[in-house]
């Protein structure tokens, strides 16, 4: 892991509140029937956070990610929590490489917001319908285009609390709509060089409204189909800046 992505991997995993990945973990466990099979897909599961929770509540835990380096941290956070992930390196908008069919299928943290269309998003879709067992249930949260376009206008955020990792986040609207752009910039002291190193990426995210989520869930095949907000405790609103979806193979 001496690539400038793995860095770029580590510092990001590090600048996550586990407080969110706690929220995530209620709202899967408030969705779940206590009874049914402890066996758990989290799809784009980038270092485990969620994934090693879920692992110390007795879930049988797979994690499908594309990034090696973000497996590699998963891996390292399931040996310092003692439990045991499955990991597998995929890309999600294609042939998943499993044979199983689970219970119970995650994905958080604006995961399916990285696809860059619709046409994406539907073959994921159609492969988490396909890997769901018959009653099972998809959770998944998206961000809304009152957040692209309100949440992020013109959004900057720095973070100095270690003058060793400065980290700074800027916003700007996407060349598609309902699109958003994140420049993020860490600024990591090298004690050798005597000089701060530039770890960079763009990150691009595209979303839609919430009733097109629900037509492409439909038209697929998925029932029960429950969406609210923040994190299942509040009804959506026009205001509403992360959908959370239960959504179940029937």
């Amino acid at each position: 892991m001496d690539s400038n992505y793995s860095m770029f991997a580590k510092l990001y995993d590090r600048l996550f509140d586990l407080d969110l990945y706690r929220d995530w973990d209620h709202f899967v466990q408030a969705n779940v029937d206590s009874r049914a099979s402890k066996r758990v897909l989290d799809l784009a599961g980038g270092s485990g956070r969620l994934a090693v929770l879920l692992a110390k509540q007795g879930y049988q835990t797979t994690l499908l990610d594309l990034s090696s380096e973000m497996l590699s941290l998963a891996n390292q956070h399931a040996e310092e929590n003692h439990v045991r992930l499955d990991l597998i390196q995929a890309d999600m908008t294609d042939d998943w490489p499993l044979v199983d069919s689970f219970p119970l299928i995650t994905s958080f943290a604006d995961s399916l917001n990285y696809l860059p269309d619709l046409q994406t998003l539907q073959q994921t879709l159609i492969q988490v319908f396909h890997h769901l067992k018959k009653g099972g249930k998809f959770l998944f949260d998206v961000i809304t285009p009152y957040q692209v376009k309100v949440g992020y206008d013109n959004y900057m955020y720095n973070n100095d609390d270690d003058p060793t990792h400065i980290f700074m986040w800027t916003s700007f609207p996407g060349d598609d709509v309902n699109s958003v752009d994140h420049d993020l910039k860490f600024f990591v002291y090298d004690d050798q060089l005597d000089a701060f190193k530039l770890v960079r990426e763009i990150h691009h995210e595209q979303t839609y409204p919430i009733k097109k989520y629900i037509a492409i869930l439909e038209k697929i095949g998925f029932t029960n189909i429950k969406v609210t907000a923040d994190f299942g405790r509040s009804p959506v609103s026009d205001q509403t800046t992360r959908a959370f979806f239960s959504v179940e193979k029937a």
